[in-house]
């Protein structure tokens, strides 16, 4: 079986140090975002979740 070739590297010698280290730069807040929404809407949907329940609107407990 033949060893695909690594696209990554492939991609890092195509553009010059400065373009990757922007790239890198880039996609690294980028993840930071996506991490820090993730976390925002997660704490919404708590505090949502838990209005709710705590309104009595469940089962007459």
């Amino acid at each position: 079986m033949a060893s695909l070739p690594n696209l990554r590297r492939l991609f890092a010698n195509a553009r010059t140090e400065t373009e990757e280290s922007s790239y890198s730069r880039s996609a690294f807040w980028n993840l930071i975002l996506f991490v820090s929404s993730i976390a925002v809407f997660s704490v919404a949907a708590q505090r949502m979740s838990g209005r709710i329940t705590a309104g009595g609107a469940g089962g007459g407990r």
